[in-house]
């Protein structure tokens, strides 16, 4: 069945490819069972010379770093003890806003606040602009008096996570265990090409795109984790396998469709509206992203280098994304 389900959650994506629209892409399918199905198409990089794309290739996950690293790491240190998701970043981080403790609202923002992106922290900001020493850059990230406005997806919640995960363990994030098929860049073996990068001068291939990651160090709390297939499926699969109390966190709302550090479908959701409510899913900018219906005992990974040459095309990415989750579903439940 994995087969004829992978073939046909596969299409669009293929269609994709074959209109120029996205230089390749790779779809990874994995069960409860283990039942696991890749299907691949095009290149991993097409500017300056065409390389055709394998299933060895590493993906820049860009911003599904966040759950895959970043989310798991928090959870960890809160089952562990110790962190309490809903006491404030600075049991963590003592010096956040460190010359105005009495009044500074930064430091009343909790780890949960940060997980579920119900903060005033604006989306992002040229961090990278300001240097590229990461010692400096983290300064200034924990003393910057944030311009206040309305919950938003926010990076700077996830670059403030990071540095939680760096306090507490006392190392850096690439310190960490992570699963096989997973590593912060430059990754250990072929990568696709991202964007020709104006700040840099150059197609970036093997470094992360995030200009604000790769100032920062390459490995921060929102970015700068590589993948294969195989290691995005894997993870993937111990979600799967998971007794349902120890993913509470990852699955169980805490404001309108966020979750700690994933989103739930909702209309308009990237993994389409064809799988359960309560399934969970999250994206990266560089064209990644990865879905899990719990219910369904089904989880898949689409991944494109849809910024190569340059973010500024339309490579469908949007109606792409839903579009693979519904007919992955369709298929899916015709058995």
């Amino acid at each position: 069945m994995i087969d004829r389900v992978a073939n046909a959650a596969f299409a669009p994506a293929a269609d994709h490819v074959a209109r120029g629209q996205i230089p390749g892409a790779v779809l990874g399918i994995v069960t409860a069972d283990g039942a696991r199905a890749v299907r691949m198409a095009g290149h991993a990089q097409i500017v300056p010379t065409h390389e055709p794309l394998t299933v060895s290739h590493w993906f820049d996950l860009a911003s599904v770093s966040k759950v895959i690293a970043t989310t798991m790491f928090v959870l960890r240190l809160a089952h562990e003890g110790r962190i309490d998701l809903d006491r404030p970043l600075t049991d963590a981080i003592p010096d956040l806003r460190q010359y105005d403790v009495a009044n500074a609202p930064e430091r009343r923002l909790t780890f949960r606040d940060c997980l579920a992106h119900r903060t005033f922290l604006p989306a992002v900001e040229p961090i990278y602009t300001y240097g590229d020493d990461p010692a400096r850059l983290r300064a200034f990230v924990l003393q910057r008096a944030w311009q206040h406005g309305p919950p938003v997806y926010s990076d700077i919640n996830f670059i403030l996570l990071g540095i939680v995960v760096e306090r507490l363990t006392g190392a850096g994030l690439d310190a960490l265990p992570l699963g096989d098929g997973l590593s912060w860049g430059p990754p250990p073996g072929p990568a696709v090409a991202t964007e020709f990068c104006q700040w840099r001068g150059r197609v970036l291939k093997g470094e992360v795109h995030d200009e604000n990651c790769a100032a920062m160090g390459g490995r921060t709390g929102h970015a700068g984790l590589f993948g294969t297939v195989a290691g995005v499926l894997d993870f993937a699969q111990g979600l799967l396998d998971a007794p349902p109390a120890m993913l509470a966190d990852i699955r169980n709302p805490i404001e309108g469709h966020r979750t700690a550090g994933w989103e739930i479908r909702h209309p308009d959701w990237s993994g389409g509206q064809m799988c359960s409510p309560s399934a969970i899913g999250h994206t990266g900018f560089t064209g990644t992203g990865l879905w899990v219906d719990f219910d369904r005992g089904v989880a898949w990974t689409l991944l494109t280098n849809r910024v190569h040459p340059t973010r500024h095309s339309d490579s469908g990415i949007f109606a792409l994304r839903p579009a693979t989750g519904d007919a992955l579903i369709a298929a899916f439940d015709r058995g």
